[in-house]
C-alpha cells in the first residue's frame, strides 16, 4: 500500500497546552483514503472487547480494541494485559508516514480503538504506563467520525482543553503532557457513525 501525506494542507499546529506539547495536523491523510483504510482495518484487525472490574463488578469496555506491534512488546493498562499481534501492511504504512513526518519518532506498537457509535467512549486517563518510560510520545490517527477529545489538568480540574478530531487527522502528545494532563473521548449519543483511532507508541 502506498499513499502520500496531504501535502497541500499539511500544517502542524502547536495547541495551547502547557506543560507538555500537543501538536495537531488536521489533514495528515486525505478524507477518502482515511475512509478506505478504516474499512480495511475493520475487516482485517482481530478486534476484541475486554472487560474491566470496578467496585467488584465486571463491565465490558465501551469500545473494541486491538494491540499490534513488534514481538514481545506487551502492554498492560487498566489491568488488561495485551500481547501484540503482528503488524499488517496498513498499520506499517501509517507508522512509516508518521515517522517520515517527524523523523525523531520511532514506534514499535499501536493500540487501536474502534468506537462503533457515539455511545462508545474512553474515560479519563493518562498514557503513562511504566512500559512507555518517561515523557512518552504518542501519535494518534483518527479515521471516520469526528469525535471530541478533552484534556484536563491533574492539579487544576477547572483547566480543560477540548478539540474535535476529524477524519484523517494526526495528534501528537509528547514532552511532559502525560505527567500533568489526563484525556478522554466522551460519549456523544447523537453520533451514529463509526470511528477508528490508532495510537502509535514505543514500548521499552
Amino acid at each position: 500500500m502506498r499513499f502520500l501525506i496531504n501535502q497541500k494542507k499539511a500544517e502542524i499546529v502547536r495547541l495551547p497546552i502547557f506543560p507538555g506539547e500537543l501538536l495537531l495536523l488536521e489533514n495528515f491523510i486525505s478524507e477518502q483514503f482515511a475512509l478506505t483504510i478504516m474499512q480495511r482495518l475493520k475487516d482485517q484487525i482481530q478486534w476484541k472487547q475486554d472487560t474491566i472490574t470496578m467496585f467488584g463488578k465486571v463491565h465490558p469496555v465501551p469500545r473494541l480494541t486491538a494491540w499490534y506491534g513488534d514481538a514481545g512488546k506487551t502492554y498492560t493498562y487498566s489491568g488488561i494485559r495485551s500481547e501484540p499481534k503482528p503488524w499488517i501492511e496498513e498499520l506499517l504504512t501509517l507508522k512509516n508516514q508518521i515517522e517520515s513526518l517527524l523523523p525523531e519518532l520511532k514506534f514499535n506498537s499501536v493500540l487501536l480503538n474502534h468506537y462503533r457509535n457515539g455511545l462508545d467512549k474512553m474515560g479519563w486517563h493518562s498514557d503513562d504506563e511504566k512500559e512507555m518510560g518517561i515523557n512518552p510520545t504518542v501519535a494518534s490517527v483518527s479515521l471516520g467520525a469526528t469525535r471530541r477529545f478533552d484534556l484536563r489538568n491533574k492539579s487544576d480540574k477547572n483547566k480543560v482543553f477540548k478539540l474535535d478530531l476529524t477524519n484523517g487527522s494526526l495528534l501528537i502528545m509528547r514532552g511532559e503532557l502525560q505527567h500533568y494532563w489526563v484525556h478522554q473521548v466522551p460519549q456523544q449519543k447523537r453520533i451514529t457513525e463509526e470511528r477508528i483511532n490508532l495510537t502509535f507508541r514505543k514500548i521499552n
